[in-house]
């Protein structure tokens, strides 16, 4: 029987996910008996549409934007990490039980191009990558400033896990923006939803948009016009991939395949 895998969420007709991770799965020879798709589910249905995947064949699958914290409500079994985060993105199906992984984190932190230890981090949203992102920054000791337009739910992601909240942030004094919220996913303007300025990037600042679609953002796009390094939501998602894919087959990911597919 094929192995199916899926990523969860809703909208995700635009995720790359099926496409490198199906690359990666020719990639390692498990092309024909493993597969991943894209399923789009809406958050009152979720619970009942993974509880469904073991009996039609899936092993696990990945959860993105609005399940993650449902995903985690939901697991037989946490990781630490997915417990201490509070959100999951990874879920793997063995013995009846369905076991919550968090691979946001580190996949964040292997796509900067430097550690973030010591530095000044400005998160945008609160959501779960937010979480994640928060917790990663903070692990590799950086100093971590939550902002989100709702400020009750930063101040909650802060009071768990650290951080402080911030309502009016100058985005000049960052040495790492993260954006973690869908703004710009659906065509919006970051500069008219977000606390930012097209012209307040610096040369020496890292900029991450975990927003990602054919071309750059246009929050990259600035950021780089002013000389920013910047790093965009497809190589954070390849890392991630990279890891759950790991979780998943035991296999090594083939990251430049991974890399090569998500970008077509």
């Amino acid at each position: 029987m094929m192995k199916r895998l899926a990523v969860l969420g809703h909208p995700v007709e635009h995720s790359r996910s099926p496409a490198m991770q199906n690359a990666a799965l020719a990639a390692v020879g498990l092309g024909e008996e493993w597969s991943y798709e894209a399923i789009d589910v809406a958050p009152d249905r979720f619970e009942q549409r993974v509880l469904a995947m073991p009996g039609e064949g899936f092993v696990g699958a990945n959860v993105t934007v609005p399940h993650k914290g449902a995903a985690l409500a939901l697991a037989d079994d946490l990781s630490e990490t997915c417990r201490e985060i509070g959100a999951a993105n990874t879920l793997s199906f063995e013995g009846g039980e369905v076991r919550a992984d968090n691979t946001d984190a580190e996949g964040l932190l292997r796509a900067l191009p430097s550690s973030p230890q010591g530095k000044r981090a400005l998160v945008l949203g609160a959501g779960g990558a937010a979480r994640a992102i928060v917790w990663a920054l903070l692990r590799e000791c950086a100093t971590v400033e939550v902002w989100n337009r709702t400020e009750l739910r930063s101040r909650n992601l802060c009071e768990e896990l650290g951080g402080e909240t911030v309502a009016d942030p100058d985005p000049t004094t960052y040495e790492l923006i993260v954006n973690s919220t869908a703004v710009g996913l659906g065509g919006e303007d970051p500069f008219a939803e977000l606390p930012l300025r097209r012209e307040g990037f610096s040369p020496d600042q890292v900029v991450v948009d975990m927003v990602y679609g054919a071309k750059p953002t246009e929050l990259l796009l600035a950021a780089q016009a002013i000389g920013a390094t910047t790093v965009d939501g497809l190589e954070v998602l390849v890392q991630q991939g990279a890891l759950s894919f790991e979780i998943w087959t035991g296999r090594e990911a083939p990251l430049d395949t991974m890399r090569s597919a998500a970008r077509l």
